[in-house]
């Protein structure tokens, strides 16, 4: 379940029309959405606050296994559509499954003049937590440049941390400050990074090929398209998906620990976006999502395969490589949403013209009386013998994570972690 300052976050980027999946650190974010879940340990509760649209306070206490706890504040320039935890849709609150659309080159706010002078400010979000006891500070703060450029500042202030050396030997979050750069115009999309406790300096390139999506369009998934086309309508009657594919690479050095690296990365992903397409022979073309990542440095090789086989359930498997040690792991996943009753199927007749591959073709088509999920199971397993099970849902008004984290290889202790996460907000 994403914590309400993720919640918030993305609902800025919404409101000032920022596309943050279009960035080279996002190009695996569909398939790590079914493999790479969170599975929460011990007991959480989180209580949020939104006293208007501009600000919002966040309260997390942890009671297992050890007693601490949080106190968030979050304060915007524009006002954003924040819900309940009640009302909220749960999809907006979950990491999940999806096939972006097209990339689109980011708008900016429209201009305000007064006297003929331009009164209008850039918008900007301000976020800070404090953790107890020990005293540790989160910050960011991130603004629009321009309205294809966004800069970011994240700070951590650890007391503990006080010696770099002592904080990294003991594996604790020393105190450190990052500075990022983003720059999005549709088909590139460059990200700039520097961290000052390490001086790594990095920059992140993604490249779209094919076309940009039309500006006008909002940045969602794309309602369900069952009309079958005609054969003059296609590009091509083969076979296979159809799709895009996006390319993209990371440079990074530190002339403080004199190291470097570099990542290489491709996607491809079917078209149209976030659809069930009946192409014209009458076949069903899945929302996939493929990705490759390779870091020849390190040796490791990456390649997973993501689809939704149907209205409710999505599958992913991934398989990594090290060339260098011969290591391998083969991670198999699973994302099914479960609703209050099944989605009502109706025959509808589907008349095709004499030009046609089919003159007359019954099909099953989805009702739009589909009801809302009320939850969603998410399972993992891979080959080092580890499972991971994950069930969130809403629960009266309050959302709701369990899940557990288990070691089939381990007979005296089957049972690694276990976890419930309880998160209720509100607003005026």
């Amino acid at each position: 379940m994403h914590p309400f300052a993720s919640y918030v976050l993305r609902s800025y980027y919404r409101a000032t029309g920022w596309n943050e999946d279009n960035l080279f650190a996002n190009l695996t974010r569909s398939s790590a959405a079914i493999l790479d879940f969170n599975v929460p340990r011990g007991l959480s509760l989180s209580v949020s606050k939104s006293p208007n649209s501009f600000f919002n306070t966040s309260y997390t206490m942890n009671a297992l296994p050890s007693l601490n706890g949080s106190v968030g504040y979050i304060f915007t320039s524009c006002e954003l559509d924040i819900k309940n935890s009640g009302d909220v849709c749960l999809k907006d609150m979950v990491e999940r499954f999806k096939v972006y659309d097209h990339p689109r080159r980011p708008e900016g706010k429209e201009e305000v003049w007064l006297a003929g002078e331009r009164v209008d400010t850039r918008d900007y979000l301000l976020y800070g937590r404090l953790y107890l006891p020990t005293g540790r500070l989160d910050a960011l703060y991130s603004t629009r440049l321009s309205s294809t450029m966004q800069a970011l500042v994240a700070a951590i202030s650890d007391p503990r941390s006080s010696f770099v050396a002592e904080g990294r030997a003991r594996g604790d979050n020393v105190s450190n400050v990052m500075l990022s750069l983003q720059h999005d115009l549709g088909k590139w999309c460059t990200e700039y990074t520097w961290s000052a406790e390490d001086g790594m300096w990095g920059v992140r390139v993604l490249h779209n090929f094919g076309r940009l999506g039309s500006p006008a369009q909002p940045l969602e998934e794309s309602t369900i398209d069952l009309r079958p086309k005609r054969v003059d309508e296609e590009d091509a009657t083969g076979g296979g998906l159809k799709g895009r594919v996006s390319a993209g690479a990371e440079v990074y050095a530190s002339a403080k620990e004199k190291s470097a690296g570099v990542s290489l990365g491709v996607r491809f992903t079917t078209l149209p976006d976030a659809t069930l397409q009946v192409s014209s022979r009458g076949a069903v073309q899945p929302p996939t999502t493929i990705t490759g990542l390779f870091n020849p440095m390190m040796g490791h090789l990456s390649a997973a395969y993501a689809a939704r086989v149907s209205q409710d359930l999505s599958l992913c498997s991934r398989f990594d490589f090290n060339v260098y040690s011969y290591d391998s792991e083969w991670t198999m996943g699973a994302e099914w949403w479960m609703r209050r009753s099944s989605p009502e199927f109706v025959a509808q007749k589907v008349e095709v013209g004499p030009s046609s591959v089919h003159p007359k073709k019954w099909d099953g088509l989805l009702s739009p009386s589909v009801s809302d999920p009320t939850g969603v199971v998410k399972a993992r397993i891979s080959t080092n013998n580890s499972v991971s099970l994950l069930w969130e849902g809403r629960l009266k008004r309050m959302l709701v994570s369990l899940g557990v984290i288990s070691d089939l290889s381990s007979r005296s202790k089957p049972i690694k972690a276990i976890g419930l996460e309880l998160s209720y907000f509100s607003i005026e």
